[in-house]
């Protein structure tokens, strides 16, 4: 199996939406250092999984998006906690709009706040 894997930091706000959300429910900001981790069991005709070029312009496309935004005012969280959690697939999802994943066969996306904590989400292509 085969790997590549490009990180990616911004800052970006949000505010939680969970009852009783403690401080956590007043706008504040994190810095969140975003990685995506492509796999796949093959290379292309010229030797790679995904060119790391298109891979890392993808990723500074998508968190171009969400840097200096507050979450909870993006479309795609409307009516929904923008937790961390939810912050890994959606990024996630804006990433495969951007990027050809052919002979791929899994994308994890890893989300660290701030450097307290770090989820995850993982999907197969």
């Amino acid at each position: 199996m085969y790997t590549v894997t490009v990180s990616r930091t911004l800052v970006a706000q949000h505010y939680l939406t969970v009852p009783d959300p403690g401080p956590e429910g007043d706008v504040h900001s994190h810095r969140f250092t975003v990685t995506a981790t492509v796999r796949g069991p093959d290379l292309g005709e010229h030797g790679y999984l995904l060119d790391i070029d298109d891979v890392s312009d993808a990723m500074d496309a998508v968190a171009g998006f969400y840097a200096d935004r507050t979450l909870n005012d993006c479309p795609e969280f409307d009516g929904n906690n923008p937790s961390a959690e939810r912050f890994a697939r959606l990024f996630g999802d804006r990433l495969l709009e951007r990027l050809e994943c052919a002979g791929a066969s899994e994308l994890r996306i890893e989300v660290a706040e701030d450097d307290v904590a770090r989820v995850a989400h993982e999907r197969s292509l």
